[in-house]
């Protein structure tokens, strides 16, 4: 037998009873003390900072501007606190939009702590939609569906907004929509949206690894979605248009083909074509999960929108939740050799990439449009025009599912750009034959006018700018403003926390 050295052997001792004083052979993982227990269903953020406070405080920051939107426009303001006009900025759309809201006014959208209160900006009269707008603006939804149940998709906008309890009606995104109270745990509080969703893909929401839910809760909002209507076009529930697809790959051919499946989710129609058109809606998931190469690497999107930070000997995910650019260091460069400035000039090539096939399809279409409102008005037949109108339509969808996407030239670049080159070969090949139904007709020598501006582009399509003007001053000045008195003397309302906020909205 082999004799053991007395000096190791006092060394393994004394580590053995070294190891034993701090904890065992086995150390167990320490429970955090929970010092504040959360109730079931309680939906007040600061309820829940009082056991997470630097999560809190860092999810109250939404609300502060951004590097990232500091600089958005390059007009030296911040984008954050200005309500932008975005038919200013792409007039083309009032054309595209024709018939639909979006074309009257489409405002730039802001940040998670300015969900509601940009909604509720747009004229009241307006709004004719059912509550179903809430569906991705207020903690409150799931109980508020549960408890109406499809009274909460149908009523008025208005109607449903009365059941949330006045102090809370600006309250965006907050920690009950993304969190289990009782061990912060992600979990999905739209299940009877993302939820139905993920089974027509054969996805079981319980068997979702944590860094597959860092994704697909964002998904519960950051995704196109149609909403069905019945006979009378009353609002009766969200659907995905997902039928058909498989987790990571999810693509506008088969969104357009699922849309157009089934007619009850034709939400507006478009004046010039006379289709009922699916809405395409800000589809980051869609994009972001369809092959590209962050999504086959394994990356969340937490992993960019909330990177880990750390304070002190503590390590968290930022719930200030923003642009990657506003800390690449912590994002990009977490994964990725170079510097801050290379990385801000690589997004910036690939913005100037997408935008530059973005204007040549929004050009086209646009052009299309007035080409078949022409060809209409010379007497064109719905024989003739038909297969020229679903050219219009299949581009508008394709063009619209790129430019839709908040950060879709960086989501999927090779993606986005072909499904921008799509859209302009459809709207070429509906000009096409545009010409031909326009020469049959004697209108050979049509040229589309000048749509450079919002205001020619909207009179082009009968709309009176002065009206919109006046109406919106009137909305803003009055039934906005008596909406302010009323909450003050509530004590729910704090003049000062206006302050600096500019309305630059579509009509003021």
């Amino acid at each position: 037998m082999r004799r053991l050295n007395p000096v190791a052997s006092m060394i393994a001792m004394a580590a053995a009873a070294t190891l034993l004083a701090v904890g065992g052979c086995a150390p167990q993982k320490a429970e955090p003390v929970k010092t504040v227990q959360i109730p079931d269903g309680e939906i007040d953020p600061a309820v829940w900072g009082k056991a997470y406070p630097t999560h809190y405080e860092l999810w109250k920051k939404t609300e502060e501007p951004t590097e990232a939107g500091k600089s958005k426009y390059k007009r030296g303001f911040d984008a954050d606190k200005i309500t932008y006009d975005k038919l200013s900025e792409f007039p083309y759309m009032a054309l595209l939009f024709n018939g639909w809201g979006f074309g009257i006014e489409y405002n730039e959208p802001r940040g998670h702590a300015y969900m509601v209160r940009d909604q509720l900006e747009i004229d009241a009269s307006r709004v004719k939609a059912g509550g179903v707008c809430l569906t991705c603006k207020s903690p409150y939804v799931p109980k508020l569906q549960k408890e109406l149940g499809a009274d909460y998709f149908k009523k008025p906008f208005k109607e449903v907004l009365g059941h949330i309890p006045e102090k809370d009606r600006n309250l965006g995104v907050a920690c009950i929509d993304c969190h289990d109270n009782r061990d912060m745990s992600l979990k999905l509080s739209r299940s009877f949206t993302l939820g139905e969703a993920l089974k027509t893909m054969g996805v079981d929401q319980a068997k979702l690894t944590r860094q597959e839910l860092r994704s697909v809760v964002c998904a519960q909002c950051h995704v196109t979605y149609n909403i069905p209507k019945d006979a009378e076009m009353k609002s009766v529930g969200v659907y995905f248009p997902w039928q058909g697809s498989k987790m990571g790959n999810i693509s506008i051919e088969n969104i357009i083909k699922q849309i157009r499946s089934d007619a009850s989710v034709g939400e507006w129609k478009q004046s010039v074509t006379g289709f009922k058109l699916g809405f395409i809606r800000h589809p980051e998931f869609e994009l972001f999960s369809n092959n590209s190469v962050h999504w086959k690497a394994g990356a969340a999107c937490a992993d960019c929108h909330m990177p880990y930070v750390r304070e002190g000997g503590v390590k968290y995910s930022s719930h200030k939740v923003g642009s990657p650019l506003d800390n690449i260091a912590n994002t990009c460069l977490n994964c990725h050799k170079g510097t801050e400035k290379e990385f801000r000039e690589t997004v910036a090539t690939k913005l100037v990439r997408k935008n530059e096939l973005a204007k040549l399809a929004t050009d086209v279409l646009a052009k299309a449009h007035l080409e078949a409102a022409k060809a209409w008005e010379l007497g064109a037949t719905a024989e003739e025009m038909h297969p020229a109108l679903q050219d219009i339509r299949h581009g508008q969808w394709r063009w619209d599912y790129a430019v839709a996407g908040h950060g879709a030239f960086f989501h999927a670049p090779e993606e986005t750009l072909r499904a921008l080159g799509t859209a302009i070969n459809k709207g070429q090949e509906a000009r096409l034959k545009l010409r031909i139904v326009l020469a049959q007709h004697n209108g050979a020598d049509y040229v589309a006018p000048d749509f450079s501006t919002k205001e020619k582009a909207q009179a082009l399509v009968g709309m009176d700018y002065g009206k919109l003007v006046e109406e919106k001053k009137t909305f803003l000045n009055g039934l906005k403003q008596e909406w302010y008195k009323k909450a003050e003397g509530k004590g729910i309302f704090d003049p000062p926390s206006r302050q600096d906020m500019i309305l630059k909205t579509s009509y003021n």
